[in-house]
């Protein structure tokens, strides 16, 4: 009994070690044993050791040799691409993709699937079947899924898989979450696209090595990701960061939400583009006019104001301005180091940074200025997708899960 104890405890100590080796190699795409061991804290034979064992299970594999001042040039090792992967299931209200992610951070696969958000009761009915050809897919290629990551925008609870703005997708005959586990028969973890992407940021973009940012995801709606002294902040319920729906204007419009003047009212993409129907129906001079009023989008209206139209610039002002004045108490709050602008209206570049800055400049006190940059994200959409990759990766190795 007592030997049954202590081969437990070296086997929880081994897979801890394990797992931090995984962590490791999937933050840092490539170390050596010596570099491992001195992170880990541990002998270079055991490290080896370690190695060895996930190679042969194929977690680990050796990609050559780095560099050596002296001497015979070290081996490298990275986490192996070549069968365990994870997958992505984005469902937002312009269309839903489906992405499988190897262990490099590559995608191997990629469906869309032209089905919106809704709240539908048939949503997850349709779902179905695209699931079920991507699990097909990857059945096919001998890859195997180790864990799944649904990224959804509005009230997302992560611990309870729960969508309180969509509830279409808390079905009670099999909600999401278990239909994805029963289909890639892996664990399955959900969370907001905003928390999603400012973690995709926090890994592979912008906010890497920063401790004090935050990201403003203008979709549909309008999302605010907070990283403070490193930590990506959830809130107690996973709600945190809901800036579209403070109130801006106290006799302002109808939100979606029912109650009245809320940012997204002025400043979402949805805002804008029914600003600019409204303006043309009034009679607003525009190269918008060119355009039949179901035709105008979010890229038509950003192509008019970088082509100088005038009612196009005045409107992306507008937006960037009431976005700077919501962001200007974020601000007050939270002392970032950097704002990330990100979502599909980040596509109009300057145009929408130059009026939060001076929104920031109008509504802040100097000294928060004195070491906030605003930049517009690099990564992208794909920010959303990385972020909720390196989210299932962690709850994985969190809850011991793999390897």
């Amino acid at each position: 009994m007592h030997d049954h104890i202590v081969f437990s405890v070296i086997d929880a100590k081994k897979n801890k070690l394990k797992r931090q080796i995984i962590n490791e190699l999937y933050r840092l795409e490539s170390r050596t044993i010596s570099q491992l061991a001195s992170r880990l804290h541990t002998s270079i034979p055991s490290t080896t050791s370690l190695i060895d064992e996930l190679s042969m299970t194929q977690w680990v594999q050796g990609i050559g040799t780095g560099t050596a001042q002296y001497g015979r040039k070290p081996s490298l090792f990275a986490l192996d691409a070549s069968r365990y992967v994870t997958v992505v299931v984005d469902i937002n209200v312009h269309d839903t993709k489906l992405l499988v992610f190897n262990l490099a951070n590559q995608v191997v696969h990629q469906l869309d699937v032209d089905l919106r958000l809704d709240k539908s009761p048939t949503l997850l009915r349709i779902l179905a079947e695209p699931l079920e050809q991507l699990a097909q897919r990857i059945k096919a290629d001998q890859l195997q899924v180790v864990g799944v990551g649904a990224v959804l925008p509005g009230l997302v609870n992560p611990w309870e898989a729960v969508n309180h703005t969509y509830p279409s997708v808390n079905s009670p005959e099999q909600p999401l979450d278990q239909l994805l586990q029963s289909i890639f028969d892996a664990p399955v973890y959900l969370i907001n696209d905003t928390k999603a992407t400012i973690f995709g940021e926090h890994r592979f973009g912008l906010a890497q090595n920063k401790k004090h940012v935050l990201s403003v995801n203008i979709d549909w709606g309008i999302g605010l990701g907070v990283i403070t002294n490193g930590e990506i902040l959830q809130g107690s319920a996973g709600f945190a960061g809901e800036l579209g729906h403070i109130q801006m204007k106290t006799d302002g419009e109808l939100c979606s939400c029912g109650k009245v003047g809320c940012l997204e009212t002025l400043a979402s993409a949805s805002s804008l583009i029914r600003r600019a129907r409204i303006g043309l129906d009034e009679g607003r001079v525009s190269l918008l006019t060119e355009l039949d009023s179901s035709a105008i989008d979010i890229e038509r209206i950003i192509g008019k104001a970088n082509a100088g139209d005038a009612f196009s610039i005045d409107l992306l002002s507008d937006v960037g301005s009431a976005l700077g004045k919501a962001l200007s108490t974020a601000v007050h709050l939270f002392n970032p180091e950097l704002i990330i602008v990100n979502g599909v209206l980040a596509k109009a570049e300057k145009s929408i940074t130059r009026p939060i800055e001076q929104a920031i400049d109008k509504y802040c006190l100097p000294n928060y200025r004195d070491n906030l940059s605003i930049e517009l994200s690099k990564l992208g959409e794909m920010a959303k997708f990385y972020g909720t990759q390196a989210y299932v990766v962690q709850k994985l190795l969190e809850h011991e899960l793999v390897p």
